[in-house]
């Protein structure tokens, strides 16, 4: 069964955003969170280097792993690594519409092939005990009404045994649009994706796609079991403090900012300690402060600064004294 993971609110995979690193402040934010990473190739796993890839740090549970590939075999045996790093769960990308995943024959091309996603499904559900998930898009091209995407939904489960579906509420278009624009220009039917829950109530229906607040999220939450954020919780990472509240019910009071700076601070220093450049971890820490006084300041510091030669983990309790009076407090002693 999959539904031993609370999906209310997950945290969307993105390229060049959902690292270990991103996670791991993420997770100092919002314990609750289900979390995910990068879209992972199975090349990029079979031939790659596998830490590199999918190694992340405890605290980051629950976390999950997102796998791109259409070959049921190779996507098993990544499942079947997957699940011995330690993640909680397996997802397949059945929605990224670039040219670059389109030549390799999978992410959203493959909605027009539903036996093949649900042959890829089935294998990497026989391989590992962990949860098997999908993300896909409500169509592609011309290919956009809900008779089809039920009919998709209703092939992959049928035939695969899957039984959470995280459906970004927009079509995909193939040929012609960006990335980026397959984001935001076709538009959103959220009702196709509430329409798919009533009328199978039995699956677990994450809705994705243009949802930019937790207000939103609450209002969406009426009508299907879960909501996933991309870019909106990316770039105003503070929205994550009040998730375990407002959306688990969580008595817990929110973790403070200023703490949580403080610890990924000390990971900071770990991981520079191990040849990580202090960039790659601080340029998640960018959307922190949204309309918050001092924010372009801290923006700004740390744009100008953690790329240095040499630059340490005290820039970021540095670029902190822009926003945070304790910050200041902190750096002084």
């Amino acid at each position: 069964m999959n539904r031993h993971l609370d999906r209310r609110f997950s945290v969307a995979p993105m390229m060049e955003r959902t690292d270990r690193h991103c996670r791991y402040f993420m997770r100092l934010l919002t314990r609750q969170t289900l979390l995910y990473t990068e879209m992972v190739t199975t090349g990029a796993i079979v031939f790659g280097d596998q830490d590199r890839h999918l190694a992340f740090d405890s605290t980051e549970h629950p976390v999950a792993l997102q796998l791109g590939g259409s070959d049921p075999a190779a996507l098993a045996d990544c499942a079947d690594i997957g699940a011995a790093y330690g993640y909680d769960e397996i997802n397949l990308n059945v929605g990224c519409p670039s040219d670059r995943v389109q030549n390799a024959r999978f992410g959203a091309c493959l909605m027009a092939e539903p036996d093949l996603v649900a042959d890829c499904v089935r294998a990497m559900r026989d391989r590992v005990q962990i949860p098997v998930t999908v993300k896909c898009r409500i169509g592609i091209d011309d290919q956009d009404d809900y008779e089809g995407f039920l009919a998709f939904v209703d092939r992959v489960a049928g035939e695969s045994g899957c039984e959470t579906f995280i459906v970004h509420a927009r079509k995909a278009i193939l040929a012609g649009l960006s990335p980026k624009e397959n984001r935001e220009i076709p538009p959103l039917k959220y009702d196709y994706v509430y329409r798919l829950k009533n009328e199978r109530p039995a699956l677990e229906v994450i809705i994705n796609g243009g949802i930019a607040n937790l207000d939103e999220s609450a209002d969406h939450l009426q009508h299907v079991d879960g909501v996933m954020l991309g870019r909106a919780a990316y770039q105003n990472l503070s929205m994550l403090g009040d998730v375990d509240h407002r959306i688990f019910g969580s008595a817990n009071a929110p973790n403070d900012i200023a703490d949580s700076i403080e610890k990924y601070v000390a990971y900071a220093e770990r991981e520079l300690a191990k040849g990580v450049r202090l960039n790659t971890m601080a340029r998640h820490l960018i959307g922190l402060f949204q309309g918050v006084p001092g924010a372009r300041a801290w923006r700004r510091y740390l744009a100008e600064n953690a790329t240095r030669p040499g630059a340490d983990a005290h820039v970021i309790r540095e670029a902190a004294m822009f926003v945070l009076p304790q910050a200041a407090e902190r750096s002084a002693s």
